[in-house]
């Protein structure tokens, strides 16, 4: 197909997604109308809930067709193989929400019939037979192997690659050769790893220059971050990945809300990695409910006592700095408004248990927990047991009583695009994996590279990385604006579960190999799992987060 044909394409697949996007409006709607308060004329969370199966399934659908559509956006400024695997991405996308959408249709108002006619149109159903028939996706992958490709070709500027291009270096030779033993040993990360990174400045890629950091001063720059993200995903997802996470939270929330003492204080030592911390949001009682937060804070003289557990506390063992949210409020019924961020201070501590002594009779203790993948930093449980804190360790101050919630979640919106990130880092290294051994490896006299379901699986394997980063590339953008914040949930929501996927097929193109612990993928597959869990668990996300937004915002039919 030509230039200009395969522009057409492009043109109707977007078309496509607005139409079916439109229609996704109406049932919205119809949830809307029948989820409302008859006397408040609010949302009714009762009847709400009688539509978590179907608000979960079309949370899915818009975070899928944003993804592509990101992805065919790109591919109108590409050459002939950007159109092709924007477009196999399409194919696979509009198949999915078909069989997500059509059990529901009648119950959501769209209609079976109707939007099964939606799904068969002429033009739809050439474009699907053009570009995601087996023929087509084999031939796709046979040409991705054949040629090596690893990824599309790069849309950053100079700079950003040449930034992409270091940590790439730096993932390749410092944090792969040592991550099969972090993970199998469930070791600490090794300095090795940290001091390198530090001197990189891998921890102040979200803190201005002003304060030691690599973001510029005049203008906010995610994509960095993301572009960082990645590539140390890819190294690995336990020893490096998540290592920007946490002074991303803690710097998004200091610049929120911290006083010019707290920031020229911490900012500087965060960025230098001379101050590693870890983010305490989670109790045992509340999971992702974070309004319910349980642990007290109460002022005694010159500072905060500290009572309660908390838990999934990541890199909580080595950290210097906890940044704790406490309830400051005794009166429960404050929800939210009650809650205020601490900056719980340290000694850094190795292995899978510490406790702090103070000599006021305080302690904090942790645990870690074990998991079944993600190891290196440790998750840990926390016990805070009349454990004090200085009054300069309440973010902003008195200004920041009650604050704790919004500071927190200043932090999340970039924690979720970073995760996102995670998942595309996580996914291209599965990928790399498994294209390299089906080249290399043979069975019935054969590569596995030249089976025709082989070469299926790499090119919707490749597909989906494609779409996942540049769906991230386009949110950073909208972040920066001020803007993006429903975006950010959509692109977590689709990546991280895009990542469990691809390290699947990654494992199963390595057959038995895949499964022993020796083999990359293996790890690559336990890591991916729990992206859907963390920094916004993915049924919450699409809940509580995605679906209720489009709700409230629906128009009532």
């Amino acid at each position: 197909m030509q230039k200009p044909e395969l522009s057409m394409a492009l043109e109707s697949a977007q078309l496509s997604i607005r139409t079916l996007r439109s229609r996704l409006d109406i049932a919205f709607s119809t949830i809307r109308q029948a989820s409302l308060d008859s006397e408040s004329g609010r949302l009714d969370a009762i009847k709400l809930d009688e539509f978590q199966q179907v608000s979960y399934e079309l949370a899915f659908v818009v975070a899928e067709l944003a993804a592509t559509s990101a992805l065919l956006a790109q591919a109108e400024k590409g050459d002939e193989l950007e159109a092709h695997v924007a477009l196999a991405q399409w194919a696979t996308t509009l198949n999915a929400a078909q069989t997500r959408l059509l059990p529901m249709a009648d119950e959501c108002g769209l209609g079976r019939v109707e939007l099964s006619r939606t799904f068969a149109q002429p033009v739809l159903l050439a474009l699907l037979s053009e570009f995601g028939s087996s023929k087509a996706l084999a031939a796709l992958g046979e040409k991705l192997c054949a040629q090596e490709l690893r990824r599309l070709p790069s849309v950053l500027d100079s700079d950003k690659e040449m930034m992409r291009a270091t940590f790439e270096r730096f993932a390749d030779e410092i944090v792969a050769p040592r991550a099969e033993a972090i993970h199998r040993q469930d070791l600490d990360i090794p300095d090795e790893i940290l001091i390198p990174a530090a001197e990189l400045g891998c921890f102040g890629t979200c803190i201005p220059e002003r304060f030691g950091g690599l973001q510029p001063d005049d203008k906010p720059d995610s994509l960095s971050m993301i572009v960082v993200t990645e590539e140390l995903s890819r190294g690995s997802l336990g020893a490096a990945g998540s290592l920007i996470t946490r002074p991303e939270i803690a710097a998004r929330a200091l610049l929120a809300g911290g006083t010019s003492a707290q920031q020229e204080k911490w900012l500087p030592r965060l960025a230098a990695g001379e101050t590693l911390c870890a983010i305490s949001i989670t109790e045992p009682n509340t999971g992702s409910d974070v309004a319910s937060v349980a642990l007290r804070a109460t002022r005694t003289d010159g500072g905060w006592k500290l009572n309660g557990a908390k838990t999934w506390c990541t890199f909580a063992g080595r950290s210097e700095l906890l940044v704790v949210l406490a309830r400051t409020e005794a009166d429960k019924t404050l929800g939210y408004r009650g809650l205020s961020l601490l900056l719980v201070e340290k000694p850094a501590c190795a292995g899978h248990e510490f406790t702090v002594a103070q000599e006021t009779g305080g302690a904090l203790s942790g645990r870690a927990i074990a998991t079944l993948g993600y190891r290196g930093m440790h998750s840990f449980e926390l016990s805070f047991d009349e454990f004090v804190v200085p009054e300069s360790a309440l973010i902003g101050g008195d200004a920041g009583l009650g604050r704790g919630f919004y500071y927190t979640m200043a932090g999340f919106a970039g924690g979720r695009i970073q995760t996102a990130a995670r998942a595309t880092g996580v996914m291209q290294a599965a990928l790399e994996k498994a294209m390299s051994y089906a080249r290399e490896r043979s069975t019935f006299g054969t590569p596995l590279a030249s089976y025709q379901l082989t070469q299926i699986k790499i090119a919707k394997m490749f597909a989906t990385i494609s779409a996942s980063r540049q769906f991230s590339y386009e949110v950073a953008e909208l972040m920066d604006e001020g803007a993006g914040q429903m975006e950010a949930s959509l692109v977590k929501l689709f990546s991280c579960r895009a990542a469990e996927t691809v390290t699947r097929e990654a494992m199963q193109i390595h057959g038995g190999m895949g499964y022993a612990e020796e083999m990359a993928v293996s790890r690559y597959f336990v890591d991916a799992r729990v992206l859907s869990i963390f920094e916004g668990a993915e049924e919450v996300l699409a809940l509580k987060v995605i679906a209720r937004e489009l709700i409230e915002k629906a128009s009532v039919v």
